[in-house]
């Protein structure tokens, strides 16, 4: 019978060398925390328990990370890998599976973990990599038969030892019963004066454990970070695997290197992204869809054909299939526009339900609206949807024309077939096929006189 699976995630270190006052694990990989990453990957592995080993910025980590299925342990000093890990044993039942992980070692694959953890009680499962340059990292020590026989800390290795390329990750798997009867049993005595976790692989050999071994695909799956520079590179590895990942389903990217996915992001096929697009949250673009440069595209569906000119901001909104948004318009949540419809340059919708074929094109903000099909809205118009406590609708029926430089003073209603004159002030509603005009008669003065400065 498998042994329940319980998750320890070491997140109390303090991270001096990221120079920060948020603690190292609340720094972002693609827009989301470190350790956010690795609680994720936790969950799908099906574990019976999530343990948080938390210390430095604790209340902080807390409450970023939201979670009701992870058990917090606090580790107020920080003595070691060992140490941490011993807080959250008395939340572990003995037959139990270990897995640990570390909040600052976000890209370990989900594949990677399952193939370390073992259904035996009798078994210690590690996670190495070979690096050619191993510096900083606990070696692999191995007898003449290859068998692992401990793990050496770097400030603790002979010179012979530090040539070993084989190295230690952290991450390694081992019954909670084993756990509980050795972690007491570690000793501080070594170059750090620390408890050491990797110390339990020694224990095991002599306890007559086997050890294994397992390896991640690549070396970005372990890498953990303690400073901004591999924070740096730790990024642009994971927006590489992203850019892969589009351009197999279909997209064509102008430059794989100027893409930033900070969610999950679905495409159609011959979807066109520009350079410095940006995609947060759930973003879906159907077959044919263009995106230009410098866009910045969260939570919205974008529909087939659809086309988003440069530096334009979707955020919780839909698009139509073959609409033309931009360049420079910004969709706020709430916005839905139908097919064929255009929202031009410097256009702000929000909560706005745009029908088939209508045109936003320019300079225009447009809030709490509904659009019919065909309305025509000029440059300069405004909805005056907001009294400073409440907001009101504003509904422009179908083949509404809004002549430019026009105020729609919510709550108010235009019928179908109207048409509203240019610089008018809508108060009320109009009828279906009228004209308004809202503006003050014009006078023209003869010989008018300008003003001149006074001397």
């Amino acid at each position: 019978m498998a042994l329940p699976l319980h998750v320890v995630i070491l997140a109390a270190g303090q991270g001096s060398r990221m120079k920060s006052h948020q603690p190292k694990v609340l720094h972002g990989v693609a827009g989301k925390p470190m350790l956010h990453h690795v609680i994720d990957t936790a969950r799908t592995l099906n574990a019976a328990g999530i343990h948080g080993v938390i210390g430095h910025g604790a209340e902080q980590v807390r409450a970023t990370t939201p979670a009701e299925d992870i058990q917090w342990a606090l580790q107020s000093e920080q003595l070691g890998t060992g140490h941490a890990v011993a807080q959250a044993l008395p939340n572990i039942p003995d037959e139990a599976q270990v897995l640990v992980l570390y909040g600052d070692v976000p890209l370990t694959r989900s594949d990677t973990l399952a193939k370390l953890v073992s259904d035996r009680d009798d078994i210690l499962s590690i996670l190495t990599v070979h690096l050619d340059n191993p510096d900083g990292y606990g070696r692999i020590v191995r007898n003449s038969a290859g068998e692992v026989q401990s793990i050496v800390e770097q400030k603790d290795a002979t010179e012979e030892q530090k040539a070993i390329r084989e190295v230690n990750t952290g991450i390694l798997s081992i019954a909670g019963k084993h756990l509980k009867a050795w972690l007491p049993r570690l000793s501080n005595s070594n170059a750090q004066g620390e408890y050491y976790l990797t110390d339990i692989i020694a224990m095991a050999v002599t306890e007559g454990l086997k050890v294994e071994v397992a390896h991640p695909v690549t070396d970005f799956e372990v890498q953990g970070v303690n400073n901004r520079v591999q924070l740096a590179e730790l990024e642009r590895w994971y927006q590489r695997q992203q850019a892969i990942e589009l351009m197999t389903a279909g997209a064509t990217l102008m430059d794989p290197a100027r893409l930033d996915v900070r969610g999950q992001l679905t495409v159609g096929s011959d979807v066109i992204i520009d350079v410095n697009v940006v995609f947060e949250g759930r973003v879906e673009l159907a077959d044919g869809v263009s995106i230009g440069p410098g866009c910045i595209i969260r939570d919205a569906r974008i529909a087939k054909g659809a086309v988003v000119h440069a530096h334009s901001i979707i955020d919780g909104a839909e698009v139509g299939a073959d609409a033309q948004v931009g360049p420079f318009a910004r969709l706020r949540p709430g916005t839905v526009l139908a097919a064929h419809t255009k929202v031009g340059n410097f256009v702000e919708t929000k909560k706005a339900v745009v029908g088939e074929g209508s045109k936003i094109n320019h300079l225009s903000y447009v809030g709490d609206a509904t659009l019919g099909a065909g309305v025509n809205v000029g440059a300069g118009t405004i909805t005056c949807n907001y009294d400073g406590v409440n907001k009101y609708q504003t509904v422009l029926e179908d083949g509404v024309f809004v002549g430019s430089n026009t105020a729609l003073v919510a709550p108010v209603t235009v019928a179908k077939g109207a048409t509203i004159g240019a610089g008018s002030t809508i108060t009320r509603d109009v009828s279906a096929d009228e004209l308004a005009v809202a503006r003050g008669r014009q006078h023209n003065i003869p010989d008018w006189q300008k003003p001149r400065k006074k001397s």
